[in-house]
């Protein structure tokens, strides 16, 4: 079935891609990501300074790739209340990826924002819905969440 106006891809610009690409490259492939291995000079070799990883999904392959930041503003730290997204949900089938999503980003020593909580009964939140948080090296946040379907 053709789906529209599902997202296909998403370019995040980091401010350092050799402290950002290590960190997406555990959170990523915790997640069930793959990195692809483009023949581009940007993407390969011992410092890249690009980077793209992609699932299969049912509607078609989604992708996220970084690539560096302009100059000036590379040290400037992501504001999550500035105009532009607050920060990016992941969904984890279950309980058991979310922690291992966690643990992945632990074992780099990631800022953890929020630890694997199940946030049930709190305003806004569904029934079963566990998740954590983490920023990326830049500061921008990101969300690992199980939501089960199947409740109402």
């Amino acid at each position: 079935m053709s789906v529209t106006g599902s997202l296909n891809h998403i370019d995040i610009s980091v401010g350092y891609p050799d402290r950002s690409i290590p960190f997406y490259a555990a959170f990523l492939e915790a997640l069930g990501y793959r990195r692809r291995d483009i023949d581009d000079p940007q993407w390969s070799g011992p410092s890249p300074r690009r980077a793209t990883w992609s699932i299969a999904l049912p509607e078609g392959a989604f992708a996220i790739e970084l690539r560096p930041a302009r100059l000036e503003s590379r040290d400037r730290a992501y504001d999550r209340y500035a105009p532009g997204p607050h920060h990016m949900a992941f969904s984890a089938a279950d309980r058991a990826a979310v922690q291992r999503v966690h643990d992945a980003v632990c074992a780099i020593g990631a800022t953890v924002l929020d630890p694997p909580t199940d946030y049930s009964g709190r305003h806004g939140y569904s029934n079963g819905y566990f998740a954590f948080f983490v920023a990326d090296p830049d500061g921008q946040k990101l969300e690992v969440a199980h939501v089960p379907r199947d409740l109402p």
